[in-house]
């Protein structure tokens, strides 16, 4: 995701509603990866760097738990030079429920 001006915070920075939208995003596409309905239980956030419009984005998932009820999940955004500036963390429920029905 590339950073726009409309993006930015009084202070010239990336609103962090924007990076926790974007790792948010990542992580419903994670936790529903294996076709079970999951939403958010619990999630949180830490902005480690500052960014900046024209800054580009990347939001990577790694997944630490898949239990049948419940999955946990961390997402690390990184800049355009590999440089970590927001990590999230997320706790899925699992509901059990086909998220896509088979025809």
């Amino acid at each position: 995701m590339t950073v726009r001006p409309e993006m930015i915070n009084g202070f010239g920075i990336v609103h962090g509603g924007v990076a926790f939208s974007m790792a948010d995003s990542c992580f419903a596409f994670a936790c529903n990866n294996r076709n079970v309905l999951s939403v958010a239980l619990d999630t949180s956030i830490n902005f480690i760097k500052p960014v900046h419009v024209g800054d580009v984005l990347l939001a990577e998932a790694k997944e630490i738990h898949n239990g049948k009820s419940t999955g946990l999940y961390h997402i690390s955004i990184y800049n355009q030079n590999n440089h970590l500036v927001a990590a999230f963390k997320g706790t899925c429920y699992r509901t059990g429920k086909a998220l896509i029905k088979h025809l």
